[in-house]
């Protein structure tokens, strides 16, 4: 999700740049945002798992 979220974040920027507009904010500022949510995805914040609960161990139970 934060992947994501950076991808969109840098896109903006890219537009922004492209245009030349100013939202007053600097483009550096979003590209820093970009990069530190790009981080934390790479940290493993924000993910979630699905379908498992939880567990790290895939695959059947033996009893």
């Amino acid at each position: 999700m934060l992947a994501i979220a950076a991808a969109v974040v840098f896109g903006i920027a890219f537009l922004l740049d492209l245009l030349n507009a100013d939202i007053g904010i600097g483009l550096t500022a979003l590209i820093a945002l970009g990069l530190c949510l790009l981080a934390l995805h790479q940290a493993g914040i924000g993910t979630a798992s699905v379908g498992n609960g939880g567990s790290w161990r895939r695959g059947r139970v033996r009893r």
